[in-house]
């Protein structure tokens, strides 16, 4: 009887501990862009041991995917590559801040048998093949690109795209608007568009299996994701007329040379951007964040996100992310410091919401 009795209240402690455990750990809810996923995930793993009380579950559903979610209002935080629309911030009961969280690049890539190298490409000339208006990769205006490399005879170019709502998208071909008059006019930019020819993968890992599986093919993925399966990249022709490849750096540079005309509210296109060595495919990418929030969950993020200006950025040129200019993280550092936090008995955030 004592036995039993021993055993019951072992039980009973054991679950008003796992209960207690339970209620401790705050549970982050997060959706949207693939482009970034490799960082954050690395992020959120690392964080628990800064603040074993969070956990984070983020679904790399795409940037369109992500905020469509967000604005339901079924996700804490969205995140997408391209900013959001007016329309879309006006959908919001709650201002919605967009804190930039590192800096990549829109890679084309290809699987050409028999080529190995890095390729070059003029915007005009990109432009036209994902419009379909070049179909074979022995065409007059990519030889005469790349004169020292044997072009297989009569191979069809097969296009790869994202057939989800994607912020990838949404960056390369709001280049592509820039550069050619003919896109813009036929096609123009989004998350998605009518791609007039080519096959069509979810995510960055559905277009890298696809480029992956079809010889003659040619894609657009976030930079990591053609360093990782180790593709071969186009050097894109840029502003300054120099062929520039992806890289950490050659991004770096296309977010130093637009800081001094990036917006209050850091929604701004970096594509195209002036200078030497700049790759004209570079983009920030974003987390989208209520202005306002629940008090306990609404500080466990804020903490998150000064910890993703500091400790975080040093984790991104390892993945083949670029990091944020030491300007722009004091810019976003003071921004998160806009956040009101509801119910906080913090004097500050009490201040906030007066």
């Amino acid at each position: 009887m004592a036995k039993s009795a021993i055993i019951f209240f072992g039980l009973v402690v054991g679950f008003f501990s796992l209960g207690s455990f339970a209620a401790e750990t705050v549970l982050i809810n997060g959706a949207g862009a693939t482009f970034p996923y490799p960082l954050y995930a690395k992020w959120f793993s690392t964080y628990r041991e800064v603040d074993k009380s969070v956990e984070f579950n983020y679904q790399s559903i795409g940037s369109g995917g992500g905020i469509r979610q967000f604005l339901a209002g079924t996700t804490d935080f969205g995140a997408s590559d391209a900013p959001m629309k007016d329309d879309e911030l006006a959908q919001s009961k709650v201002p919605i801040l967009h804190i930039p969280a590192t800096l990549g690049a829109v890679a084309v890539t290809f699987n050409l048998p028999g080529v190995k190298d890095s390729l070059n490409l003029t915007p005009e000339v990109l432009a036209k093949i994902f419009m379909g208006d070049i179909k074979k990769w022995d065409d007059e205006e990519i030889l005469k690109l790349n004169p020292k490399v044997v072009m297989p005879k009569n191979q069809y170019i097969i296009v790869c795209y994202r057939s989800d709502g994607s912020g990838t998208t949404a960056v390369f071909t709001e280049y592509l608007e820039k550069v050619s008059s003919d896109w813009k006019k036929r096609i123009g930019s989004g998350k998605s568009v009518k791609w007039p020819a080519g096959l069509g993968g979810k995510g960055n890992e559905g277009v890298s299996s696809l480029v992956k599986q079809n010889p003659g093919s040619i894609g657009y993925v976030e930079m990591n994701y053609a360093f990782e399966n180790k593709f071969p990249v186009f050097a894109i022709k840029n502003a300054k007329g120099d062929f520039v490849l992806p890289s950490v750096k050659s991004v770096t540079k296309a977010a130093e040379a637009s800081l001094k005309s990036l917006p209050e509210d850091f929604r701004v296109s970096i594509t195209e951007a002036a200078g030497s060595d700049v790759y004209p495919i570079s983009a920030y990418t974003y987390l989208l964040i209520y202005q306002k929030m629940e008090s306990h969950k609404g500080k466990k993020i804020v903490d998150f996100l000064k910890w993703s200006m500091g400790k975080g950025q040093t984790m991104a040129s390892g993945l083949n992310y670029a990091p944020l200019p030491n300007q722009l993280v004091k810019r976003v550092l003071s921004k998160i410091d806009t956040i009101v936090l509801e119910g906080s008995s913090d004097k500050k955030e009490a201040h906030k919401l007066n």
